[in-house]
């Protein structure tokens, strides 16, 4: 609810000047959340948003467990009538131990103006914006060694058991990725497939059946993103051990080259890398690994070219997203045994790093590889060829 009474009379602050007083509010509200004190965190709130003031205090009791390392506000844009106004805040906030640059989250905030004071009256993410975990309930913590797993409605065992193959999946990728990373990773298990999507800020029909996702945005410049991966606990609680430890692995691996991943990189190479990774000491045979592919292969349906982008959505059915992927992984597989490891790790950097698509992949083939891109397909068809005909 907005407020507008007797203060409707009150002359209207300069737009600047409201946009400070904002600002004031909330660095309140963040010292408030550090600092573990409940009342002044719902001091910023509005006193008659009763219904506000309780779900805001129940939020803020759901995120007591998280060990935060800093939690800020900043306005970017505020839009004052009278005394009402609404304001565009990025809430910006770093896990202990794990971050070291900020997870944001755009939101959008009400406010009313009583008695000379600004409060606030509304708090929702802003539009397509993601769901903080901790508005989906109590938030419980498991530490693993090397990782945190933060969860919502399961378990601490459930939970204990995602940290242990987390903390086998670290290693596992630094074992193979010879790049600079934390080593640490942050993994959220939110209460269901919807609660996911939540995350996400995207329909729960776009991640049915996928086990997990990493967000963190691709960049090879500056601070490395705070990633995290996302766990969806329906499709992840059907997948054996060994589905586990590779879903788990090729998540990590994505966390592992975040810095060394850009728009320069096509699909083909970061999720087939990310699955040679999780495959890489497994022992599966390219049969067992890339169903759907060698269905394609033996009924003469040998692919053409390297997948696109497009062919990794999800709009195109089961079938091809699967052969996307597969066909990344064995291009990633090819040139880990004809090139070797070392290579295939300075070919996915060099084509991160450059600073647009195109002539990115072209320029590393030749650097890395010593071929271009239609004489590296042709190899690729042979070898798809040669390992599931």
């Amino acid at each position: 609810m907005l407020l507008c009474a007797t203060a409707c009379s009150a002359p209207a602050a300069a737009p600047d000047a409201t946009t400070g007083e904002v600002q004031q509010v909330l660095d309140r509200r963040a010292a408030a959340v550090l600092k573990h004190d409940a009342s002044g965190y719902l001091a910023a709130l509005d006193p008659a948003a009763s219904a506000l003031r309780a779900s805001q205090g129940a939020e803020f009791t759901n995120l007591a467990q998280v060990p935060l390392a800093s939690w800020a506000y900043r306005v970017t844009g505020v839009d004052h009538k009278g005394p009402q106004a609404t304001a565009q805040v990025e809430l910006r906030y770093r896990i202990q131990g794990y971050d070291t640059a900020p997870v944001t989250a755009a939101r959008t905030l009400t406010l009313g103006r009583r008695g000379g004071t600004w409060y606030v009256t509304g708090d929702l993410p802003a539009r397509g914006a993601a769901q903080p975990l901790w508005q989906q309930g109590p938030v419980t913590v498991v530490r693993g060694a090397r990782s945190l797993i933060l969860g919502v409605g399961q378990d601490a065992a459930k939970l204990r058991g995602i940290a242990a193959a987390e903390d086998a999946a670290v290693p596992a990728v630094s074992a193979a990725w010879p790049g600079v990373w934390a080593r640490r990773v942050v993994v959220l298990v939110p209460a269901s497939l919807d609660g996911m999507a939540a995350l996400l800020g995207a329909p729960a029909a776009s991640y049915r059946g996928i086990a997990a996702v990493t967000t963190g945005e691709v960049g090879g410049a500056g601070a490395a993103p705070a990633d995290r991966v996302i766990v969806n606990p329906d499709a992840y609680a059907v997948l054996g051990d060994l589905g586990r430890r590779v879903v788990l692995a090729h998540e990590t691996t994505h966390v592992a080259t975040r810095a060394h991943t850009s728009p320069a990189t096509p699909l083909w190479l970061s999720e087939g890398y990310a699955d040679w990774i999780g495959y890489r000491d497994t022992g599966r045979t390219a049969p067992q690994a890339a169903p759907e592919l060698l269905k394609a292969v033996r009924a003469g349906d040998l692919p053409a070219d390297l997948p696109s982008d497009a062919d990794f959505g999800f709009d195109g059915g089961a079938d091809r997203l699967a052969k996307a992927y597969e066909s990344g992984w064995l291009a990633c597989r090819m040139i880990a045994a004809n090139w070797g490891e070392a290579a295939l790790a300075r070919f996915y950097t060099e084509v991160g790093d450059q600073p647009h698509r195109e002539g990115a992949l072209e320029k590393a083939m030749d650097d890395q590889l010593g071929l271009n891109l239609r004489e590296f397909t042709t190899r690729w068809r042979e070898y798809v060829r040669s390992q599931l005909a």
